[in-house]
């Protein structure tokens, strides 16, 4: 008679659940290491990302400081030629001036009675004219100062003297002519400026007093 063969032993069984190799258990492990390794890598990532954000805030915060130096050293380096030529442009004219003035006082002085002063006046008078017209194209323009008041922004008072046809402080005679240049003072006017109505004389109308003299007649 044949040997019983023990219940566990069944063959079947053994095919039913097979054991579990060495390879799937290395893929388990490896499933259940994935979700922290990625974890990992995007917490890497955000923090890396983060980095770079604030990098690129002070980046353009320094771009946006030296784009607004350079604009204010662009227009001070502009402001500062545009003074320099004005400087330049008010010392030129200021030498040409006083040529200016000698040939006013002559065209307002001469009185030329035969042809040939004449034909010289008139020689003046084109010269004259030649440089008001190169004046006016650069922006020069005389003063009028007389009957207006005193304004030392604009004038250098010379002479002040009592006057009854003008109040005080106002000019009453132009000395020297003074000129604008594009609204801006080139030279100030030389001017004679007013006092006011002189002190009355007091000999004159004035009332006799309580002990003075009677006149007799006689």
């Amino acid at each position: 008679m044949p040997a019983s063969m023990p219940a566990d032993s069944n063959p079947g069984a053994g095919a039913d659940n097979p054991a579990p190799s060495a390879g799937e258990n290395s893929a388990e492990g490896a499933g259940a290491q994935a979700p922290a390794g990625a974890a990992e890598s995007a917490s890497v990532l955000e923090e890396k990302l983060a980095s770079l954000k604030a990098e690129h805030e002070a980046l353009s915060g320094q771009y946006m400081r030296l784009a607004a130096d350079f604009d204010n050293f662009r227009k001070r380096q502009s402001r500062d030629s545009d003074d320099l030529r004005l400087q330049i442009t008010c010392s030129t004219l200021g030498e040409i001036l006083p040529v200016v003035d000698n040939f006013d006082r002559a065209r307002q002085q001469l009185n030329p009675q035969h042809e040939e002063a004449q034909t010289l006046h008139r020689s003046y008078q084109g010269l004259y004219k030649q440089l008001v017209d190169v004046f006016k194209q650069l922006g020069v323009s005389p003063m009028r100062v007389e009957g207006e008041p005193f304004d030392p922004s604009l004038h250098e008072a010379v002479l002040r003297e009592p006057s009854d046809a003008h109040p005080e402080d106002v000019v009453i005679e132009e000395l020297q002519r003074g000129y604008h240049l594009n609204g801006r003072v080139l030279r100030h006017a030389l001017v004679k400026v007013s006092m006011g109505p002189g002190p009355a004389d007091s000999s004159e109308g004035a009332p006799a007093g309580p002990g003075a003299p009677e006149e007799h007649n006689g």
